[in-house]
């Protein structure tokens, strides 16, 4: 089967044969005619199975026929109101999404746009103000916004509820529920979740309504050749490491993953301002660019090359020393896919991963997935204060040693004296203060 068969819009197509799409993956082949006839559907699914094609490329042709059928260009800007809702759990994955409906709707005239919290909320409300058809967004930022009224749910037709489990996980079931409220009764509900708790049973059949359901089983896999480990490090400090790893290996040729496109740019923008030459391939690069690069790191000319995931695919190089993760992937397969790269035929290889705090959920399902842990890396010059007090449970904490307990021990016997002492002080004050005040009174 391929793209072609489903009977997409053209412009689509056009796009898809642009990335190098061409044959569906099993979750794309399974959920796309489902909802082309615009039925719900309930998902199980990783994201790293093609998921987000799976929900998005129905709802692009959908809205592209729409606007065709009206004879329309999507209107005025102020006028265009939001369609499609997709809802995820963190911004980072809020942010790949939103850059594959980019991709997949490149020509076909719908706008898009990503809100989440944690940055001001001044560019994204203008956007919105502009008109978008569809709106990618993490509960709390959408929930604020709808508060605020810059955003209305009720001309929404496609809602996409996805990685629902982990969003249960973080704590958004409220959240979920308060914009589940908001929703018009009539429109096609998507849900996509990577497990089926008996939570994520009852959320689904508040938010389907007559659905259809698709179940991809994720593939296993191991890398066994390939030495792992990992740096707890604060997202500041991810850089800094960075460099230094790469400074303690220049002859190695080096591959480092980042999330999203903007994460790869600014990595090779950081990289540069410390010396250290390198290029990024993504979708956003032209062929011609992503071509270049590509060769110029086979063939040694360049030893570090920072890529996403989708455009990773094509890349094999035999005698790659290391792989980098900057950020750890949300899917646990992506990580084995990831590491593969290093490690091939009869070689051995090495894999790194950065993991700060937002980020240990994804390392747990990773060493779910491979049925290992992945071994913490030695201190190193930029941890941070805060990693080691919020280490995950299975990471021992390191003792110390007797010399160091027993001047800790003494500097709490002093802050406690000293503590007693000053409490004492205070109440003999207030003593003082309070007999002062009834000769006064008297």
């Amino acid at each position: 089967m391929t793209f072609k068969d489903l009977g997409l819009a053209a412009p689509i197509l056009d796009a898809l044969e642009g990335l190098g799409y061409s044959n569906p993956t099993p979750i794309q082949q399974q959920a796309i005619p489902i909802l082309l006839k615009r039925k719900d559907l309930l998902g199980v699914a990783q994201t790293g199975t093609g998921k987000t094609a799976a929900f998005g490329i129905p709802i692009l042709h959908h809205l592209y026929e729409a606007k065709k059928q009206n004879g329309t260009n999507g209107g005025h800007s102020n006028k265009r109101k939001i369609k499609a809702l997709i809802v995820t759990p963190t911004r980072e994955l809020a942010i790949q999404i939103g850059e594959s409906i980019t991709d997949y709707g490149k020509y076909t005239g719908i706008r898009n746009t990503v809100i989440f919290g944690g940055v001001k909320q001044g560019k994204q409300v203008n956007t919105l103000k502009n008109g978008v058809d569809i709106l990618v967004a993490t509960p709390g930022r959408l929930l604020d916004l709808m508060n605020q009224g810059f955003i209305t749910l009720r001309d929404i037709e496609f809602a996409v509820l996805d990685e629902a489990d982990q969003m249960l996980d973080m704590g958004f079931i409220h959240d979920i529920k308060k914009i589940i409220a908001k929703l018009p009764s009539q429109r096609q509900s998507l849900f996509f979740s990577a497990t089926m708790p008996k939570d994520i049973v009852a959320l689904s059949r508040k938010i389907l309504g007559d659905f259809e359901q698709v179940s991809i089983q994720p593939e296993q896999a191991t890398a066994e050749k390939v030495e792992q480990g990992v740096y707890f490090v604060s997202k500041k400090n991810k850089t800094k490491l960075l460099v230094h790893l790469l400074e303690e290996h220049p002859r190695d040729s080096v591959l480092v993953f980042s999330r999203t496109k903007h994460g790869a740019n600014k990595i090779v923008k950081k990289l540069d301002q410390a010396g250290i030459r390198s290029a990024a391939i993504h979708g956003n690069k032209s062929q011609t660019a992503r071509q270049k690069a590509l060769g110029a790191f086979k063939e040694g000319k360049l030893k570090v090359l920072v890529a996403t995931d989708i455009a990773a695919r094509g890349i094999d190089v035999e005698e790659l020393a290391l792989v980098i993760n900057f950020d750890l992937p949300n899917v646990s397969e992506t990580y084995v896919h990831r590491i593969g790269r290093t490690g091939r035929a009869s070689a051995s290889g090495i894999a790194l991963s950065f993991c700060d705090v937002e980020e240990r959920a994804y390392l747990r399902d990773i060493e779910k997935l491979i049925k290992q842990e992945v071994p913490k890396m030695p201190e190193h010059p930029f941890t941070d204060s805060d990693e080691d007090a919020q280490e995950p449970a299975h990471q021992p904490r390191k003792p110390r040693n007797s010399n160091q307990s027993r001047n800790n021990n003494r500097n709490r016997n002093r802050n406690r004296n000293s503590n007693r002492s000053a409490n004492s002080n205070n109440r003999n004050s207030r003593r003082r203060s309070g007999n002062k005040g009834s000769e006064n009174r008297s």
